[in-house]
């Protein structure tokens, strides 16, 4: 016979179990996970490179931009990011450019992250989290989508499989 000890042990252990099978579907990138932008123009964005070169929005008129905040110290953001990288690669040629907003930590950090491995996209420094607040990030990592016109289109919440079909679909659509 099991004691209360035991079965509350189970059923800790059975909805821990059931809460990473319910997050881990949500890595996925089926098209509910994209939600559409409301607000008619993007909020502002004007930071540096890890060169120091400065950067803003305006910059990328006329290309598709996925942009991502993230942080070295968040696992979901790291793991998001091979999947950015192979989308990346699947629309090479294309008018595409990922932004990385590193959320708020220091440069060296971030360029210690950038050294260790290929990440293939521009990294840009918010020592300050201006940004996430102007865009009003409260989850990491947390993406947005801007067409070629410069409007945003979509934002994505969590991480999620930028090299899913419906990913590369939802992208490609604004490629139009």
């Amino acid at each position: 016979m099991r004691s209360r000890r035991d079965i509350r042990i189970a059923l800790i252990l059975g909805a821990a179990v059931c809460l990473a099978l319910g997050l881990a579907g949500r890595v996925g990138a089926d098209r509910a996970r994209f939600i559409a932008w409301k607000e008619p123009a993007a909020p502002p964005l004007a930071l540096s490179d890890l060169t120091g070169q400065a950067h803003t929005l305006a910059d990328y008129r006329d290309r598709v931009v996925l942009m991502n905040f993230w942080a070295t110290w968040c696992e979901p953001c790291r793991a998001e990011m091979a999947s950015i990288q192979k989308l990346q690669e699947r629309l090479a040629g294309r008018p595409f450019t990922v932004l990385l907003v590193n959320y708020g930590e220091a440069r060296a950090r971030v360029a210690d992250f950038a050294n260790r491995g290929p990440i293939g996209a521009r990294i840009l420094l918010d020592p300050d989290q201006d940004a996430p607040r102007a865009w009003r990030v409260r989850v990491l990592p947390s993406s947005f989508l801007i067409g070629p016109d410069g409007r945003v289109r979509y934002g994505v919440i969590g991480e999620i499989d930028w090299a899913s079909d419906d990913a590369i679909e939802v992208v490609q659509g604004l490629l139009r």
